[in-house]
Parts: structure tokens; sequence; C-alpha cells
């Protein structure tokens, strides 16, 4: 029951450094993800910082998905209406693939993504060379990449403002 208590996807990571804040939205068939403080975004490939935790909120813009990184933790469902969250951690930089454990329509098995951990120089780096990026992630935007299909790893320089809010609250 402790040891549980202790694995609860919903609690904090104990570490002396401030996580960084990633909202997750499941699409079909993509994720999407939203840095809260960076204001990028990122379709199908998550940045972060190795050694910090990493604190997500998640939602569903369609169907019930899962959201799953196996090397670093808990996998955790989305829901449309519904928000939840998540906390794990890359000890280490390097690659690890994430995928969605549910079966939620004919994409379903390309909803893959990798999560790339950088040394912190190299994710503030990253984070700079992603505010250059060709296109920002509007309103307009959204509703193309909220289509149904696959799509490749693809970054946004900027993000509509509450965008997640109003996706969680389906007025997408």
């Amino acid at each position: 029951w402790i040891g549980s208590h202790d694995l609860d996807p919903r609690k904090p990571i104990a570490s002396d450094a401030k996580p960084i804040e990633i909202d997750v939205v499941s699409l079909d068939w993509k994720w999407l993800f939203l840095y809260r403080a960076e204001g990028v975004a990122t379709v199908n490939k998550l940045v972060v910082p190795a050694g910090t935790p990493i604190h997500f909120r998640l939602t569903s813009a369609s169907v019930m998905n899962s959201f799953f990184v196996p090397q670093l933790g808990s996998q955790i469902y989305t829901m449309a209406g519904m928000t939840t969250q998540l906390h794990l951690q890359a000890d280490r930089p390097g690659t690890y693939p994430g995928l969605s454990a549910q079966f939620s329509g004919e994409g379903f098995s390309d909803m893959r993504f990798d999560v790339v951990a950088l040394p912190a120089d190299a994710f503030a780096a990253w984070v700079a060379e992603a505010r250059k990026a060709k296109d920002a992630l509007d309103a307009p935007g959204y509703a193309a990449l909220a289509k149904p299909g696959t799509v490749s790893a693809t970054t946004f320089k900027s993000v509509a403002p509450h965008l997640f809010e109003t996706v969680a609250m389906g007025r997408h």
C-alpha cells in the first residue's frame, strides 16, 4: 500500500531542480506537446532537460488514449474533457521511445514519439532554436493539426494563448 502511493503518477518527484511544465494533447494519431514557460510546441517529439523533473498536464482532443514512455515510468490515460497529471524524469541524456498504449483507430500504431533528454545547456539552445521555427501554432494551425492523420515531428515557434485549456474544455 505504501509503495503504491509512492508511485502515484500525480506525486511530484523530489528534486532541488524546478520541474519543467509541459502540456500534452493526444490527437488522432499524434501527440502535441506544449511547453508552458518556453512558449513553444512540438508534435511527436518531446525534448526535455535531463535530470530535471517533468510535470505533465494531459488531455485528449478526441478519444481516450494512453501516454507511455516505458523507460521513464508510468503510463497514464488521456480523456477528452478531462485533465490528468504525470511526473517523470529522464535521469541521463538519451533518446527514449514513447507511444500510445491504447488502440484508438487506424493510425494508432504510428502514434509514437521520441523523448530526447539533453543536458541543461543543450536544452536551452534547443528552446532558442525552437523559437526560430517557421510556424506558430495558432487557432487555424491547431484546427489543421487536429484532423485525423499522422504527421512527422514538427516544432512551432509559439502557441496560441490558453490552447491547452481550450482543448481540455472541448472548445477547440
